[in-house]
């Protein structure tokens, strides 16, 4: 069986990171390589980790000195290009490797595939078919490891509803690939550094780049989930003793999601679309342009992200200049450029679809024509110039980008 470099950046979640360690020597033995990153963490984790490398020679670690957060988007590439093996997987701090789960998942991997585990989780987020929802704890200090190891030796497959196919086609963590493969893609994307959406983006380019995604259903990891800065200080029961997530996360993970969900749409023209079982559905990507008279500020907040760029008259330039000053800091897209004055320009011109419509007359329901314009595009086929509701289009061209979206040039 080839080794695996097990790839798991942390921050502050020591504990977590000392139940994951314990599971894979004690469930998948030494034969694996574990690649930690300490993230500037104040909860002793680095202490621990060069305990730990001193003893087992088959961990390598990594220190984010700080005083800023990388966060894993950065530190994910990071000890991957440390990695001595040739197959890495992106694994959480809060995972548990149930036995066998490295034989299952290296059963199907091969160069041009990535192959995921099968998470079985308590009920902190609602139920999926790509998952097991099973209460076996959510602190490693209430972890019922002996029940989940007698469910697991009991062929499941048999009486589990969710196990009738050994193999569907999702991806999530943890999941494993071929060095080469992730860095032929460039990695993840530094554009959602610290955290969210690095994820989205980098199954889309696996997706692009032709690469088959696979999750086994034989092989599993127990998540505990969201022991990183999504959650608030605190217990996650109530106090009747039921599992719940709901109004837990940290204002910090709130605002950093928010700024890499603008930031993938940005980038991709669209919000993260996949399938049941979460392999990723990517829509084409145009090169558009809007014109929106009459806009203000915080329309312009709005619109600005579902476009190639957005076109403004002359009165608004003092809107512009507010927008980019409040804005800029929370992306790498040089909003100069993706914001501009129309003054004299054709528009329909410079950009293959050209929308022009007036910003004032925007609702919630029109304003899904925009959110949804990629699909309508791939569906229409239609070149020319045509009227729908409150916007004017100008079609000169419907050629797609987003195979220029495969390789991370960042990196």
């Amino acid at each position: 069986m080839k080794p695996i470099s097990f790839i798991q950046p942390s921050r502050n979640n020591k504990k977590y990171l000392q139940w994951s360690y314990e599971s894979i020597r004690k469930n998948l033995g030494y034969k694996h390589e574990i690649c930690w990153a300490d993230d500037f963490s104040d909860d002793g984790t680095w202490m621990w980790m060069n305990k730990i490398a001193d003893e087992d020679k088959n961990v390598k670690i990594h220190r984010n000195e700080g005083p800023d957060r990388l966060g894993h988007t950065i530190l994910y590439d990071t000890l991957v290009d440390m990695a001595s093996n040739d197959i890495v997987m992106i694994y959480h701090a809060d995972m548990y490797a149930c036995p066998n789960m490295d034989v299952e998942v290296l059963k199907h991997l091969q160069r041009g595939k990535v192959v995921s585990a099968t998470r079985i989780e308590p009920p902190l987020h609602p139920d999926g078919p790509e998952k097991i929802l099973m209460d076996y704890g959510i602190e490693p200090e209430e972890f019922k490891e002996e029940e989940l190891l007698t469910w697991l030796s009991s062929s499941p497959e048999l009486t589990h509803s969710k196990m009738t196919n050994e193999t569907t086609g999702g991806i999530f963590a943890p999941w494993a690939i071929y060095k080469d493969d992730f860095l032929a893609i460039g990695g993840h994307d530094p554009l959602y550094a610290p955290q969210s959406k690095e994820d989205s983006d980098i199954f889309n380019r696996f997706q692009l780049a032709g690469y088959e995604t696979i999750q086994t259903w034989r092989g599993f990891v127990y998540h505990m989930t969201c022991r990183g800065s999504r959650f608030k200080d605190g217990a996650m029961r109530n106090p009747a003793g039921q599992v719940f997530m709901k109004g837990r996360e940290s204002s910090e993970w709130l605002a950093q999601n928010l700024r890499s969900t603008r930031n993938f749409i940005r980038k991709w023209g669209h919000m993260v679309q996949h399938d049941e079982y979460l392999k990723p559905i990517v829509p084409p990507k145009y090169d558009v342009g809007f014109v929106a008279y009459n806009c203000n500020k915080q329309m312009l907040y709005e619109l600005e992200p579902w476009c190639s760029k957005i076109y403004l008259d002359l009165r608004k330039n003092d809107v512009i200049s507010e927008y980019r000053k409040e804005e800029q800091q929370n992306t790498q897209f040089d909003l100069d450029e993706r914001i501009k004055l129309y003054g004299t320009n054709k528009i329909s011109e410079i950009h293959d679809i050209c929308v022009e419509f007036d910003a004032s007359k925007l609702n919630n329901e029109n304003f899904q024509v925009l959110v949804n314009l990629s699909k309508m595009l791939q569906d229409s086929g239609e070149i020319g110039e045509m009227e729908y509701g409150i916007f004017k289009f100008y079609i000169k061209s419907l050629e797609t980008y987003e195979k220029n979206l495969i390789v991370c040039k960042s990196n």
